[in-house]
Formats: C-alpha cells, structure tokens, sequence
C-alpha cells in the first residue's frame, strides 16, 4: 500500500521554495509604502508589480528543478546531500534576504546576502548540470535574476547610504 501518492513529491518541492516568499512578502507589502518608496533608485528598476510573478515562477522552476535532482538521485541519500544540500543553504540565503533589506533596512548586509545566494545558486546549478541538465536548465533564468537583483541592490544601498 502506498502512503504517499506519486504526485506528492513533485507539489512538494515544487511549492516549498514559495513558503519563504510567502512569509517575506508580509515585511516587504509592510515596508515598500513606508521605506522603500523613500529610496533612490537607477531608472531601470524595475516596477513593483513585476517582483511577485517573476519570483513565483523563479520559485516554482527551481523548485521543480529540487525535485528532479532528488528523484534521479533516489530520495534523500549520500548522492543527494550536496546537490540538495547546496539547494537547501541557496534558499534558507534567498529567504534571508528579505527580512535583512526589508526588515532591517540594512541595504549593505542585503548586498552581501545576495552575492552569498548568487554564489550558493551557481554551485546548485553546477552541481545539478550532471546530474539532470533539466534540473540545472531550470536554474539559469534564477541566476540571471539574482544577477540584476545584486546590481539593484548595490546601486540602492550605493545610492542612499546616508538615509536614516
């Protein structure tokens, strides 16, 4: 008898990346009216409404992307622990960023949480590419993402270092 249906891993880590998203998002909906409009930003930021969709489907493709990973590998196993060992720091460091530059206002600590996540998704990425280049495929729109996300961030906390 099976305890688990088929389906339930791939929901599972498909949707797991997006409970760190979901608990940020109350700080930042809190933050973005009373502090983050206050801020210098470059013209090509981005507008607010394009952070929610885009980080939801970042979430979901590399959320995907975990559970191909673990199910070519067999589970949880020795072969699994640093792909999904990398995977698992890369989003407790994504999930931190949040409360950092929202939270704390400490624009400074963002930038050095962000190079961390941006550092700890390539090893991810690079661990994944021989193990299902699908999985690793998946990672590289993240990757882009991070990259722009760390160039808005330097310029932010560049920007307005001397705000209260």
């Amino acid at each position: 008898m099976e305890v688990v249906p088929a389906w339930a891993p791939a929901v599972g880590f498909t949707i797991l990346p997006h409970a760190g998203g979901f608990l940020g998002s109350s700080i930042t909906k809190r933050e973005i009216p009373t502090w983050y409009e206050t801020l210098q930003k470059p013209s090509w930021c981005p507008p607010n409404w394009v952070f929610a969709p885009v980080w939801g489907t970042l979430y979901t493709s590399m959320g995907y992307g975990s559970y191909l990973v673990w199910k070519e590998l067999g589970g949880f196993n020795e072969k699994s622990v640093v792909p999904l060992g990398l995977y698992a720091g890369n989003l407790a460091l994504n999930w931190a960023w949040t409360p950092v530059f929202f939270g704390a206002h400490k624009m400074g600590w963002g930038l050095v949480t962000l190079l961390l996540t941006t550092g700890t998704a390539a090893a991810t990425t690079a661990s994944w590419y021989n193990i299902n280049k699908t999985a690793a495929y998946l990672m590289v729109p993240y990757l882009a993402w991070l990259s722009l996300a760390s160039a808005l961030n330097y310029r932010i906390w560049k920007d307005n270092r001397n705000k209260k």
